[in-house]
């Protein structure tokens, strides 16, 4: 069972954004920027082009609302998406709020937030949905 498995069930706490009956969204605990969501299946599938035809197809359905709360809850150009896979064995999105291609950039530390700011950001973003 993956990290995300597990917060999928509840068995380690998330800042949950939204859920369905197929997806999961959250904040990322260790976020490039304010108002870093992943987005992932519930079924448990290590690579994201592996993901059933039917979940590729509504995995952006589901994340459009959750991007346009981002770009209105936090100072950005846009919302941006990126599918690395390499952290955690479980098909996952990031949406993040950007204002360049460098603002994607994987490498650059990742923020540390207080369980404070992480529920103001997530009740900012959930306050857009």
């Amino acid at each position: 069972m993956t990290i995300f498995s597990k917060i999928i069930a509840g068995d380690i706490p998330s800042y949950k954004i939204a859920e369905n009956d197929k997806f999961f969204a959250f904040l990322d605990i260790f976020p490039m920027a304010e108002g870093h969501v992943l987005v992932v299946p519930k079924t448990e599938i290590d690579r994201f082009f592996e993901v059933p035809d039917t979940y590729l197809s509504e995995i952006l359905l589901f994340a459009r609302p959750i991007a346009q709360a981002i770009e209105k809850a936090f100072p950005c150009d846009r919302c941006g998406i990126s599918v690395m896979g390499l952290e955690v064995p479980h098909a996952h999105m990031h949406l993040v709020p950007i204002n360049s291609a460098d603002d994607l950039n994987f490498t650059r530390p990742k923020l540390k937030l207080s369980p404070e700011q992480l529920k103001a950001v997530q009740e900012k973003i959930l306050a857009n949905l």
